[in-house]
C-alpha cells in the first residue's frame, strides 16, 4: 500500500512537471505545437555564406512566429533553479538548435553542430557573416548598374531590381531622421536610380 502511494505520488509529480502551465500556454516561448518536430525546415533557402543578410531575416521571422526568437536573442537564459524548468529550457533550446541546423548548408553546420546553446550558434553566424559588408555592397551596386531587362519581363525585371534595391538598403541602412526629410531624399535617390537605367 505504502509502495503504491509512493509510486503514485512519483508519478504525479511526473505528470505535473509535463503538464506545467509553460507547456500549455501557447504565449509561452516554452510551448511547443505538436507539429514542431527537430526535422522542419523554417525557411526555403539554406545558408550558404553569401545570402546571410535573407537569410538571417527569413530565420528571424520563423522563429518570431513560433515564438521562439527569444532563444536566439538570449532570452530566456538557461535557468538554474528547478530541474523541470532546466528541462522545458533544455527541449525547446534543442529544438530551436535542430530548426536552425535545418536551415543552413551542411558544410557550415559541421563547424557548429557541438554548440549547446541557439544563442552561441546565433553570434558565431553574426560574426563570420557580417563582418564586413563591403564587397556584398559593391557586388549588389555593380548588379543594379549593369542590370537589364533582356528576356525578362517587365515584372521579372522590376523585381530583380526592387530585391536588389532592397538588400542594398538592408546592407547600408540611413540614419534615423524624425524631420521628414529623409522619406523625401530616399525618393529623390530611387527616382534617380529609375531613371538612369
Amino acid at each position: 500500500m505504502f509502495f503504491y502511494a509512493a509510486m503514485s505520488n512519483t508519478t504525479s509529480q511526473a505528470a505535473s512537471s509535463f503538464t506545467s502551465p509553460s507547456i500549455q500556454d501557447i504565449s509561452s516561448p516554452y510551448f511547443l505545437h505538436s507539429a514542431d518536430h527537430p526535422g522542419a525546415i523554417l525557411v526555403s533557402t539554406l545558408l550558404n555564406g553569401d545570402n546571410y543578410p535573407t537569410w538571417k531575416r527569413a530565420i528571424k521571422m520563423a522563429l518570431n512566429a513560433k515564438n521562439k526568437l527569444v532563444f536566439v536573442n538570449g532570452t530566456p537564459s538557461k535557468p538554474t533553479s528547478s530541474v523541470a524548468d532546466i528541462q522545458l529550457w533544455e527541449r525547446c533550446s534543442d529544438m530551436v538548435l535542430s530548426w536552425i541546423f535545418n536551415s543552413i548548408d551542411k558544410s557550415i553546420v559541421s563547424s557548429l553542430i557541438y554548440h549547446a546553446d541557439p544563442r552561441d550558434v546565433w553570434l558565431d553566424l553574426e560574426d563570420w557573416f557580417s563582418q564586413s559588408n563591403n564587397p556584398r555592397i559593391f557586388k549588389l551596386k555593380r548588379d543594379i548598374a549593369t542590370l537589364t531587362q533582356g528576356s525578362m519581363t517587365i515584372s521579372a525585371y522590376f523585381t530583380t531590381l526592387k530585391s536588389h534595391w532592397d538588400a542594398l538598403a538592408m546592407l547600408t541602412p540611413t540614419p534615423q531622421c524624425t524631420c521628414g526629410i529623409l522619406t523625401e531624399l530616399n525618393h529623390m535617390q530611387d527616382t534617380n536610380v529609375f531613371f538612369s537605367f
